[in-house]
Protein backbone atom coordinates (compact mmCIF):
# COMPACT_ATOMS: atom_id res chain seq x y z
CA UNK A 1 0.00 0.00 0.00
CA UNK A 2 1.43 3.41 -1.00
CA UNK A 3 1.64 6.10 1.69
CA UNK A 4 1.27 9.89 1.31
CA UNK A 5 5.02 10.27 0.83
CA UNK A 6 5.10 7.61 -1.89
CA UNK A 7 6.74 4.82 0.12
CA UNK A 8 5.34 1.36 0.57
CA UNK A 9 3.76 0.65 3.94
CA UNK A 10 6.09 -2.30 4.37
CA UNK A 11 9.13 -0.04 4.06
CA UNK A 12 8.34 1.58 7.45
CA UNK A 13 7.11 -1.51 9.24
CA UNK A 14 10.13 -1.64 11.52
CA UNK A 15 9.25 1.75 12.96
CA UNK A 16 5.48 1.50 12.78
CA UNK A 17 3.31 2.69 15.64
CA UNK A 18 0.36 0.76 17.02
CA UNK A 19 -1.71 1.47 13.91
CA UNK A 20 0.85 -0.14 11.63
CA UNK A 21 1.65 3.27 10.08
CA UNK A 22 5.32 4.29 9.85
CA UNK A 23 6.14 7.00 12.38
CA UNK A 24 7.50 10.40 11.46
CA UNK A 25 10.95 9.14 12.46
CA UNK A 26 10.81 6.32 9.90
CA UNK A 27 9.25 8.02 6.89
CA UNK A 28 11.78 9.48 4.45
CA UNK A 29 11.57 13.23 3.96
CA UNK A 30 10.41 14.26 0.48
CA UNK A 31 12.87 16.25 -1.62
CA UNK A 32 12.72 20.02 -1.22
CA UNK A 33 11.30 22.14 -4.02
CA UNK A 34 12.91 25.51 -4.73
CA UNK A 35 9.63 27.30 -5.45
CA UNK A 36 7.40 28.87 -4.38
CA UNK A 37 8.95 28.38 -0.92
CA UNK A 38 11.46 25.63 -0.11
CA UNK A 39 10.37 23.35 2.70
CA UNK A 40 11.99 20.75 4.93
CA UNK A 41 11.09 19.21 8.26
CA UNK A 42 13.84 21.31 9.82
CA UNK A 43 12.34 24.57 8.50
CA UNK A 44 8.83 23.51 9.53
CA UNK A 45 9.95 22.66 13.05
CA UNK A 46 11.95 25.89 13.39
CA UNK A 47 8.91 27.94 12.40
CA UNK A 48 6.68 26.04 14.83
CA UNK A 49 9.18 26.51 17.68
CA UNK A 50 9.32 30.25 16.96
CA UNK A 51 5.53 30.49 17.13
CA UNK A 52 5.39 28.51 20.38
CA UNK A 53 8.18 30.55 21.96
CA UNK A 54 6.30 33.76 21.23
CA UNK A 55 2.73 32.79 22.09
CA UNK A 56 2.64 29.26 23.54
CA UNK A 57 1.54 25.93 22.14
CA UNK A 58 -1.94 27.26 21.45
CA UNK A 59 -0.37 29.40 18.69
CA UNK A 60 0.92 26.34 16.84
CA UNK A 61 -1.18 24.84 14.06
CA UNK A 62 -0.26 23.49 10.66
CA UNK A 63 -2.09 26.42 9.09
CA UNK A 64 -0.17 29.03 11.08
CA UNK A 65 3.15 27.29 10.49
CA UNK A 66 2.42 27.16 6.76
CA UNK A 67 1.59 30.87 6.76
CA UNK A 68 4.86 31.67 8.55
CA UNK A 69 6.70 29.79 5.82
CA UNK A 70 4.67 31.37 3.00
CA UNK A 71 3.45 27.94 1.96
CA UNK A 72 0.08 26.29 1.53
CA UNK A 73 -1.01 24.09 4.47
CA UNK A 74 -1.39 21.04 2.24
CA UNK A 75 2.31 21.15 1.38
CA UNK A 76 3.15 20.48 5.02
CA UNK A 77 1.33 17.15 4.84
CA UNK A 78 4.08 15.85 2.57
CA UNK A 79 6.44 16.17 5.58
CA UNK A 80 4.19 15.20 8.50
CA UNK A 81 0.71 13.80 8.95
CA UNK A 82 -0.67 15.38 12.15
CA UNK A 83 -0.08 18.16 14.64
CA UNK A 84 1.00 15.48 17.12
CA UNK A 85 3.88 14.57 14.82
CA UNK A 86 4.84 18.23 14.66
CA UNK A 87 4.89 18.41 18.46
CA UNK A 88 7.06 15.29 18.57
CA UNK A 89 9.53 16.92 16.19
CA UNK A 90 9.52 20.15 18.21
CA UNK A 91 10.24 18.27 21.44
CA UNK A 92 13.11 16.40 19.84
CA UNK A 93 14.57 19.64 18.48
CA UNK A 94 14.75 20.96 22.05
CA UNK A 95 16.31 17.67 23.18
CA UNK A 96 19.00 18.44 20.64
CA UNK A 97 19.77 21.63 22.58
CA UNK A 98 19.92 19.62 25.84
CA UNK A 99 22.48 17.09 24.60
CA UNK A 100 25.90 17.54 26.21
CA UNK A 101 28.80 18.48 23.96
CA UNK A 102 31.23 17.00 26.49
CA UNK A 103 30.75 14.35 29.18
CA UNK A 104 29.48 15.78 32.49
CA UNK A 105 30.64 12.95 34.69
CA UNK A 106 34.18 11.69 34.83
CA UNK A 107 35.48 8.71 36.77
CA UNK A 108 31.97 7.28 37.04
CA UNK A 109 30.37 10.33 38.68
CA UNK A 110 26.73 9.53 37.93
CA UNK A 111 25.50 12.44 40.01
CA UNK A 112 27.40 14.89 37.80
CA UNK A 113 25.83 13.39 34.67
CA UNK A 114 22.29 13.66 36.03
CA UNK A 115 22.93 17.13 37.43
CA UNK A 116 24.30 18.37 34.12
CA UNK A 117 21.31 16.98 32.21
CA UNK A 118 18.89 18.55 34.70
CA UNK A 119 20.41 22.01 34.40
CA UNK A 120 20.63 21.86 30.59
CA UNK A 121 16.98 20.81 30.52
CA UNK A 122 16.02 23.74 32.74
CA UNK A 123 17.90 26.21 30.53
CA UNK A 124 16.20 24.80 27.44
CA UNK A 125 12.78 25.01 29.12
CA UNK A 126 13.36 28.66 30.01
CA UNK A 127 14.16 29.37 26.37
CA UNK A 128 11.10 27.37 25.30
CA UNK A 129 8.52 27.51 28.16
CA UNK A 130 6.06 25.30 26.23
CA UNK A 131 8.57 22.42 26.39
CA UNK A 132 7.85 21.65 30.05
CA UNK A 133 4.19 20.97 29.20
CA UNK A 134 5.26 18.16 26.87
CA UNK A 135 7.57 16.39 29.34
CA UNK A 136 6.42 13.15 30.91
CA UNK A 137 3.90 10.66 29.60
CA UNK A 138 5.05 8.06 27.14
CA UNK A 139 8.76 7.93 26.29
CA UNK A 140 9.86 10.36 23.61
CA UNK A 141 11.28 8.39 20.71
CA UNK A 142 13.10 10.98 18.64
CA UNK A 143 16.83 10.47 18.09
CA UNK A 144 17.87 13.37 20.33
CA UNK A 145 15.55 12.29 23.18
CA UNK A 146 16.81 8.72 22.94
CA UNK A 147 20.40 9.97 22.93
CA UNK A 148 19.83 11.93 26.14
CA UNK A 149 18.18 8.92 27.77
CA UNK A 150 21.09 6.73 26.69
CA UNK A 151 23.53 9.19 28.28
CA UNK A 152 21.70 9.03 31.62
CA UNK A 153 21.28 5.25 31.61
CA UNK A 154 24.88 4.61 30.60
CA UNK A 155 26.16 6.83 33.42
CA UNK A 156 24.35 4.72 36.03
CA UNK A 157 24.47 1.26 34.53
CA UNK A 158 27.38 -0.52 36.17
CA UNK A 159 28.09 2.32 38.61
CA UNK A 160 28.72 1.18 42.21
CA UNK A 161 25.49 0.46 44.08
CA UNK A 162 23.24 0.08 41.04
CA UNK A 163 22.41 -3.61 41.10
CA UNK A 164 20.75 -3.85 37.72
CA UNK A 165 18.93 -2.04 34.97
CA UNK A 166 15.70 -1.82 37.00
CA UNK A 167 17.49 0.20 39.69
CA UNK A 168 18.99 2.42 36.99
CA UNK A 169 15.60 3.00 35.35
CA UNK A 170 14.02 3.84 38.71
CA UNK A 171 16.71 6.40 39.52
CA UNK A 172 16.59 8.07 36.10
CA UNK A 173 12.78 8.09 36.18
CA UNK A 174 12.78 9.70 39.62
CA UNK A 175 15.09 12.50 38.49
CA UNK A 176 13.05 13.00 35.31
CA UNK A 177 9.85 13.27 37.35
CA UNK A 178 11.41 15.94 39.57
CA UNK A 179 12.66 17.89 36.55
CA UNK A 180 9.28 17.80 34.83
CA UNK A 181 7.38 18.91 37.93
CA UNK A 182 9.81 21.67 38.85
CA UNK A 183 9.94 23.06 35.33
CA UNK A 184 6.18 23.01 34.87
CA UNK A 185 5.83 25.07 38.02
CA UNK A 186 8.55 27.54 37.02
CA UNK A 187 7.37 27.98 33.44
CA UNK A 188 3.76 28.34 34.62
CA UNK A 189 4.95 31.29 36.69
CA UNK A 190 6.56 32.79 33.60
CA UNK A 191 3.34 32.40 31.63
CA UNK A 192 1.36 33.99 34.46
CA UNK A 193 3.69 36.99 34.39
CA UNK A 194 3.25 37.26 30.63
CA UNK A 195 -0.54 36.94 30.76
CA UNK A 196 -1.19 39.24 33.75
CA UNK A 197 1.67 41.69 33.42
CA UNK A 198 2.52 41.12 37.11
CA UNK A 199 5.88 39.71 38.13
CA UNK A 200 6.13 37.56 41.25
CA UNK A 201 6.78 40.48 43.62
CA UNK A 202 3.91 42.54 42.21
CA UNK A 203 1.58 39.54 42.47
CA UNK A 204 2.58 38.98 46.11
CA UNK A 205 1.84 42.61 46.91
CA UNK A 206 -1.55 42.38 45.25
CA UNK A 207 -2.48 39.17 47.07
CA UNK A 208 -0.76 40.01 50.36
CA UNK A 209 -3.76 41.50 52.21
CA UNK A 210 -5.96 38.50 51.43
CA UNK A 211 -3.27 36.02 52.47
CA UNK A 212 -2.74 37.94 55.72
CA UNK A 213 -6.44 37.73 56.51
CA UNK A 214 -6.49 33.98 55.86
CA UNK A 215 -3.43 33.37 58.06
CA UNK A 216 -4.92 35.50 60.84
CA UNK A 217 -7.73 32.96 61.23
CA UNK A 218 -5.27 30.53 62.83
CA UNK A 219 -6.32 27.67 60.56
CA UNK A 220 -2.94 27.53 58.81
CA UNK A 221 -0.23 27.66 61.49
CA UNK A 222 2.50 25.84 59.55
CA UNK A 223 1.83 27.95 56.48
CA UNK A 224 2.00 31.08 58.60
CA UNK A 225 5.50 30.11 59.77
CA UNK A 226 6.53 29.42 56.17
CA UNK A 227 5.30 32.81 55.00
CA UNK A 228 6.80 34.66 57.94
CA UNK A 229 10.14 32.88 58.36
CA UNK A 230 10.74 30.95 55.15
CA UNK A 231 13.57 31.89 52.82
CA UNK A 232 12.15 32.75 49.44
CA UNK A 233 14.99 31.66 47.17
CA UNK A 234 15.25 32.49 43.49
CA UNK A 235 14.08 29.81 41.02
CA UNK A 236 17.59 28.65 40.12
CA UNK A 237 18.55 28.08 43.76
CA UNK A 238 15.23 26.35 44.48
CA UNK A 239 15.74 24.03 41.51
CA UNK A 240 19.25 23.17 42.68
CA UNK A 241 18.11 22.54 46.26
CA UNK A 242 15.34 20.21 45.14
CA UNK A 243 17.68 18.37 42.78
CA UNK A 244 20.15 17.88 45.64
CA UNK A 245 17.41 16.29 47.75
CA UNK A 246 16.51 13.89 44.94
CA UNK A 247 20.13 12.89 44.25
CA UNK A 248 20.85 12.55 47.98
CA UNK A 249 17.81 10.29 48.30
CA UNK A 250 19.01 8.06 45.47
CA UNK A 251 22.48 7.88 47.02
CA UNK A 252 21.01 7.04 50.44
CA UNK A 253 18.97 4.25 48.88
CA UNK A 254 22.11 2.81 47.29
CA UNK A 255 23.91 2.94 50.63
CA UNK A 256 21.11 0.91 52.23
CA UNK A 257 21.58 -1.72 49.55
Amino acid sequence: MVQRDGTDEADGAAGADGSGRPTVWDRPEPPSRPAPSPLSRERIVAAAVELADADGLEAVSLRKVAAALDAGPMRLYRYLSTKEELLDLMVDAVHGEIAAADPDGRDGDWRAVLRGCAHRTRRAALRHPWFADLLGGRPQLGPNALGNLETALAALYGAPGFTGIDAVMCAVGTVDAYIAGALRRETAELRAERDTGLDKDAWRRSEGPRVSRMLATGRYPALAVAVRDGTHTDPAAAFEAGLDLVLDGIAAGLARG
